[in-house]
C-alpha cells in the first residue's frame, strides 16, 4: 500500500490494487493522523464525505475505519461537532490491582487531589448489606476528587467497615492500603469489581467539570482482607472521555 499525507491533509492516496482491504488502508492513515501534533492538539478531522472524495472510495468504507477507532477509544465523534483525537486518556488494567495512587505512580502519571473529605454517616442499605451490619451503624465515609492539572477525572466515595478502626483524622493523601496496613493492621488482598455505564447528574457534572447527561464510568469495588471480610465499599465515578479500563484475559 502506498499513501502520502502532507501536513495540510491535502493529499491522500491509497492503493486500489492492493490485497489489503480499503477500510484497513484508511484505518492506517487515520492512525498516523492521530499521532500528528495538530490533531493531538484538538484539530477536527475532515468529515466522512470529504475523506471519501479525497480517497476515491465509498463513504461507508471511511465510516467503517472511523468506527473501529472510535470503538478503540482513540477518536471521539460528536454529532454536530465532528471527530477528534481522544486526548489524555488514562488506561488501567483490572488484572493488576493496587491502590489508585500507586497504580498511577507506576504509570508515571502525576495525579493530584482536588478535594479530600472524611465524615461519619449511617450506613445506607447497600453499604449495610455489603458489610453485614445494620443501617443504624455508623461508618466512615471518605470522598476524594482526583485528577490531572487540566482538571478532575475521578470522584471516589468509600465506606469503611467499623472494625477497621479508622477515626477520620488519618492522612488520606497517602496511599490508602499502605496506610491501612501500617496504622490499622488491616491487610487487603482482594478487590471484587463491578463496572457499568451511567450518566452524570447535576452534582457529578459539577465536581467532574463535565455536562449533565455526559457518560460516566462507574466502578464499584468491595475490598476484602485475607479472610474475605469486606474492608472497604468503594464507588468510583470516572469521566468516560478521559479514562479507560483494559482487561487482559489469558486462555486456559
Amino acid at each position: 500500500m502506498y499513501r502520502h499525507l502532507d501536513k495540510e491533509m491535502q493529499l491522500f492516496t491509497i492503493d486500489h490494487s492492493s490485497p489489503i482491504p480499503l477500510h484497513m488502508q484508511v484505518e492506517t492513515i487515520m492512525r498516523e493522523l492521530i499521532e500528528s501534533e495538530e490533531y493531538q492538539q484538538g484539530k477536527l478531522f475532515p468529515n466522512e464525505i470529504d475523506l471519501a472524495k479525497r480517497l476515491g472510495i465509498a463513504r461507508n468504507t471511511v465510516r467503517q475505519a472511523i468506527n473501529k477507532l472510535v470503538h478503540e477509544q482513540l477518536l471521539i465523534r460528536k454529532k454536530g461537532v465532528g471527530t477528534k483525537v481522544a486526548k489524555n486518556r488514562i488506561t488501567t488494567k483490572l488484572n493488576n490491582w493496587s491502590s489508585f495512587t500507586l497504580e498511577m505512580h507506576d504509570k508515571g502519571v502525576d495525579f493530584q487531589n482536588y478535594e479530600i473529605r472524611a465524615s461519619w454517616t449511617l450506613a445506607d442499605q447497600d453499604t449495610a448489606e455489603v458489610f453485614g451490619i445494620s443501617t443504624d451503624s455508623k461508618v466512615l465515609k471518605l470522598e476524594r476528587l482526583r485528577g490531572l492539572d487540566a482538571g478532575p477525572i475521578v470522584y471516589f466515595i468509600s465506606y469503611f467497615h467499623p472494625r477497621v478502626g479508622l477515626t477520620g483524622d488519618e492522612d488520606f493523601t497517602k496511599p490508602l492500603y499502605e496506610m491501612l496496613e501500617k496504622d490499622h493492621h488491616t491487610v487487603v488482598v482482594l478487590s471484587k469489581e463491578e463496572i457499568s455505564a451511567t450518566l452524570a447528574d447535576e452534582y457529578l457534572a459539577t465536581v467532574l467539570h463535565t455536562e449533565p447527561g455526559d457518560p460516566i464510568l462507574l466502578r464499584k469495588r468491595i475490598v476484602c482482607d485475607p479472610g474475605d471480610r469486606p474492608v472497604e465499599y468503594n464507588m468510583g465515578y470516572y469521566r468516560a472521555d478521559r479514562f479507560t479500563y483494559a482487561i487482559d484475559i489469558a486462555r486456559k
